[in-house]
C-alpha cells in the first residue's frame, strides 16, 4: 500500500510539473518574487532591541499592519534573556503577557488583587501577567535565564507596532515614571525633601536590567531584593496612602529604600495570603500530549487547563516532529498562530485563499513564524533530525484545527459525490486518494515506508493498473486544476 501511495504522489507531481511546462502557468521569476514577498510577511526575522545591558536583554519580533497588505498580525513576541544575579526592574505595560521559561529558573513577582504575588518559575512553565499589573523579574541561579513571551497589540496600546513599559524604579536610565510628577508635589506626597527625592531619582543608571551586586548604581536593587515581601509590595503598589511623617531619629543622609517603601504605602498586606489566591504556574512539559503517534506529539494548552489564559484571551502549544515526518495541511478556525522554533530545521509552508503558495521557507532555531486564521499551512521537519517549536494562538477557546488530509480530514468528512464532482472526478477515484494515507494529524515522510529491494508480480500488476488509471485522470485533472 505504501508503494501504491508514493507513486500516486510521485506521477501527480509530474503531471503537474507537465501541464505547467506546457501551459505557462509557472512564471519561475514572479514565483521567486511571491516567494521572498511571502517570506516577508510571514516569517518575522526582524528582532528589535528593546533592552540591552551588561545584565541582559529583551529583543522583540513586532506584529502590526503589513505595508501594502490586508494582513494584520495582532501580537509581538518578546525575547527576554537574564544573566545569573540579576533583575529586570519593577514595570508595568500596556499589553498582557504570556511568560514561557524556555531555560533557566526565575522568581516572579506582580501585582494580584492588591497584594504581591510570588512565584517561582521553571523550564517549561507557562505564566501570565495581565496589562497594568506592576511586576519584576530575578534570575538568582547560575544559569542564564531564557524567556519567550506573547505581547498582545490592543486598541490600547500606544501605536499599532511598539508596547509601552513604565518604570515605577528607575533613574536616569531608565526614567521612573514617578520623575514625572512636579518635584515638590512629589516631595509633599512622599514627606521627604526635594534634595533627598532629587538624589533618589537619579541613583539608577545600570538600565532595566541590573546586576544584584558589584555596583554601586544597582545597589538600591540589591536592597529592594532583600526587602520584606510586604515592603517590595510597597514599591509595586502605587497607591497613594501617605501623611505618615519620616522619623526625626533617621539622618537624610541614611534615608534609604526602606524608607520610601514604608512612606509610600504604610501597610503590612500578608503577601501569603495572595499567593494563595493567586494562580500557580503550569508546566507544559510535565502535560501529557493530546496527540502523539510514531512520527511525533503535540501538546495544547488553552482555558479550560490554565484558566489565567483567560484574561490574556491566549493559548500556548509545543508540537516536536521526528525526522522527516510533517503535521498534516490544516486550517485554523478560531485563531492566528505564531511558532518559535527550540529545536532542530524544518519547513513551513503557507496557502492563500486562492489555492496558490504563499511561503515555502526554511526555518531554524530562533525563527518566528506566524499564520492568520483560515490560512491552510503545514510544518515539515527536516530528515537530520527533530524539530520542536513552541508557540501561541490568539484565542484562548479551544482551537480545533480542521485538518485537510489525512484519517480524520474534511478529505474523509466531506467524500461523497458533491466532493467528487468538485474535483471533476468519480466518487471511487475520490475514495481511493482520500483513502491512501492511514494516519492523522502528524504524518510520515515518504521515505518511512518499507521498501524491498525486488518487486513482486502481483505488485507489478498493480503498478500497471495504477499508471493506466493516473492516465485516464488527465482530463479531470485539467478541468480541477488548471
Amino acid at each position: 500500500m505504501g508503494k501504491r501511495r508514493t507513486l500516486l504522489l510521485l506521477l501527480l507531481v509530474l503531471f503537474s510539473a507537465l501541464v505547467a511546462s506546457v501551459s505557462g502557468y509557472i512564471d519561475e521569476e514572479e514565483e521567486s518574487e511571491q516567494k521572498t514577498q511571502g517570506e516577508k510577511w510571514f516569517l518575522l526575522r526582524h528582532l528589535h532591541s528593546v533592552v540591552k545591558t551588561d545584565a541582559g536583554s529583551m529583543r522583540l519580533v513586532k506584529g502590526g499592519y503589513r505595508r501594502g497588505s490586508f494582513l494584520h498580525s495582532p501580537m509581538h513576541i518578546g525575547f527576554i534573556s537574564m544573566e545569573p544575579n540579576s533583575l529586570f526592574i519593577p514595570q508595568y505595560l500596556d499589553s498582557d503577557l504570556v511568560l514561557f521559561v524556555h531555560h533557566g529558573e526565575a522568581r516572579v513577582g506582580h501585582i494580584y488583587r492588591d497584594g504581591l504575588v510570588e512565584r517561582k518559575l521553571k523550564h517549561g512553565d507557562v505564566y501570565t501577567i495581565p496589562a497594568g499589573s506592576a511586576f519584576y523579574l530575578e534570575n538568582r541561579v547560575d544559569q542564564r535565564l531564557r524567556i519567550i513571551c506573547s505581547i498582545d497589540i490592543t486598541s490600547e496600546s500606544m501605536g499599532w507596532n511598539a508596547f509601552q513599559s513604565f518604570f515605577i524604579g528607575g533613574g536616569t536610565y531608565p526614567t521612573s515614571i514617578l520623575a514625572g510628577f512636579d518635584h515638590t508635589t512629589l516631595s509633599t506626597a512622599l514627606n521627604v525633601s526635594t534634595e533627598e527625592l532629587s538624589t533618589f531619582l537619579t541613583r539608577q543608571s545600570s538600565g532595566p536590567i541590573v546586576h544584584l551586586s558589584g555596583s554601586h548604581h544597582t545597589n538600591i536593587w540589591t536592597k529592594f531584593v532583600a526587602q520584606e515581601p510586604h515592603q517590595r509590595l510597597a514599591h509595586m503598589k502605587m497607591v497613594v496612602n501617605f501623611g505618615d511623617a519620616a522619623s526625626p531619629k533617621e539622618d537624610e543622609s541614611t534615608w534609604s529604600l526602606r524608607k520610601f517603601l514604608f512612606n509610600l504605602l504604610n501597610r503590612e498586606d500578608v503577601v501569603d495570603r495572595a499567593n494563595h489566591k493567586a494562580p500557580s504556574t503550569y508546566n507544559l512539559y510535565n502535560k501529557k500530549p493530546n496527540f502523539k503517534n510514531d512520527y511525533g506529539w503535540s501538546k495544547k494548552v488553552d482555558e479550560s487547563d490554565y484558566s489565567p489564559l483567560k484574561q490574556s484571551g491566549n493559548g500556548v502549544y509545543l508540537v516536536n516532529l521526528s525526522p522527516g515526518s510533517m503535521v498534516a495541511p490544516h486550517v485554523n478556525p478560531t485563531a492566528i498562530e505564531y511558532g518559535i522554533v527550540l529545536k532542530g530545521t524544518g519547513r513551513i509552508q503557507i496557502v492563500y485563499p486562492n489555492g496558490t503558495l504563499a511561503m515555502n521557507a526554511r526555518v531554524r532555531e530562533g525563527d518566528v513564524f506566524w499564520v492568520p486564521r483560515y490560512f491552510p499551512f503545514c510544518q515539515i521537519a527536516s530528515t537530520n533530525g527533530p524539530f520542536e517549536f513552541f508557540g501561541f494562538t490568539t484565542s484562548a477557546r479551544r482551537n480545533h484545527q480542521q485538518f485537510l488530509v489525512g484519517k480524520n480530514s474534511l478529505m474523509q468528512s466531506l467524500r461523497g459525490p458533491e466532493f467528487a464532482a468538485a474535483f471533476g472526478i468519480g466518487e471511487k477515484r475520490l475514495k481511493r486518494i482520500a483513502n491512501a494515507q492511514h494516519e492523522q494529524v502528524i504524518l510520515p515522510s515518504s521515505s518511512s515506508s518499507p521498501r524491498d529491494k525486488t518487486i513482486t508480480e502481483p505488485e507489478r500488476k498493480e503498478m500497471a493498473k495504477l499508471e493506466r488509471i493516473i492516465g485516464s485522470l488527465g482530463n479531470d485533472m485539467f478541468m480541477g486544476f488548471v
